[in-house]
């Protein structure tokens, strides 16, 4: 690309940031001028798969909890788990956490390969908090940058690498931390998937897709990755306020807890969970269906007795799949009822 056309880019795409930039909680900077690296870190951590709009409430409450690094370090993993509630993708709090206790032992580290090395933070992340809370010459590459980049060079299947390329051609060295979120926020409410806004666009005029009078065919769709249908069945033993819950393993709600559950058609599922709870007297609440990532899962509720110890669900972290379920139970019929168990009863 011509100089002189990187140049006009990035000057214009920057008067348009000064004078439209967002004002986020996680972009506040102190009397000097400098953003707290902390604050940066968790936003783009939570930013990886969740909304802006969503995205700030979560935060707020993340930094009510855990103010500074030292406090998510000395927090037991389930507090943070239960802070992140709602969020989803799990393991990315569980990497915040492990990478806290190293971060409150050494410090944090003022360069991209310090910050690529700790817990949970890819080539993004790393990119994304070196170059805004420390001036580090790195250009970000996340879906917004992508279509931004696709359109203006009207490339209909950008590779990563291409991605990473265009991107560090176009990377204001002077500014690396506002040309990144620059970029990120013209896609984010311009250059838009489905209905780009290419009149309010300050780079339209540098624009391949615009120029084609078909932005919105770029990039071309990705192929999807197929959903994988899941059925089974989970009980719950006590009510809606308090439950029998099962702490959850496994990479994707790992820590987490919930309802018993069983993989399987229910005519399967239900008779393994009776006799591994030894509960008896199922009744059919309902059906919860929640998508996870690449699953579709179609959860049969049942309500059952069994001689287990019941504890309050709010005080435990718990997955959106396991608010559903608990909400199909009616408050109003049991509340503060406690399960009785019959004498020499069971499931075979």
């Amino acid at each position: 690309m011509h100089e002189v056309k990187v140049e006009q880019r990035q000057a214009a795409l920057l008067r348009w940031f000064d004078a439209h930039a967002r004002a986020l909680p996680w972009r506040r900077v102190d009397l000097g001028g400098r953003r707290d690296p902390y604050r940066v870190w968790v936003s783009e951590i939570l930013l990886q798969q969740t909304q802006v709009v969503r995205g700030t409430f979560y935060f707020e409450r993340f930094m009510q909890a855990f103010p500074d690094v030292q406090a998510l370090s000395t927090a037991p993993l389930e507090a943070v788990l239960k802070a992140w509630e709602g969020c989803g993708y799990y393991a990315r709090a569980r990497n915040l956490h492990k990478a806290a206790q190293q971060l409150a032992e050494r410090g944090f580290p003022d360069t991209y390969k310090g910050w690529l090395a700790l817990p949970g933070v890819g080539p993004y992340t790393a990119a994304a908090v070196s170059s805004l809370a420390y001036g580090e010459a790195r250009a970000v590459n996340d879906g917004n940058v992508r279509r931004v980049l696709s359109r203006l060079w009207a490339e209909a299947h950008p590779s990563e690498a291409w991605v990473q390329q265009r991107a560090d051609e176009l990377l204001d060295r002077a500014r690396p931390g506002d040309w990144n979120e620059a970029l990120m926020d013209l896609g984010a409410t311009v250059c838009l998937p489905k209905s780009p806004r290419c009149p309010a666009c300050p780079l339209s005029a540098h624009c391949a897709a615009f120029a084609s009078g078909e932005p919105g065919a770029y990039p071309a769709p990705k192929r999807r990755t197929p959903v994988k249908t899941v059925r089974a069945a989970a009980l719950l033993i006590g009510d809606a306020d308090s439950a029998y819950l099962e702490q959850r393993g496994g990479t994707l709600l790992g820590g987490l807890f919930g309802l018993p559950i069983e993989e399987g058609p229910p005519e399967e599922a239900l008779p393994r969970l009776l006799k591994r709870l030894n509960a008896v007297s199922p009744r059919h609440l309902g059906t919860v269906n929640h998508t996870m990532t690449h699953r579709q899962i179609t959860l049969e509720v049942y309500a059952a007795e069994a001689p287990v110890a019941l504890e309050p669900a709010a005080g435990r972290p718990l997955s959106r799949l396991d608010h559903k379920a608990l909400a199909l139970l009616d408050r109003a019929d049991v509340q503060g009822r406690l399960w009785s168990v019959p004498e020499a009863e069971g499931v075979d």
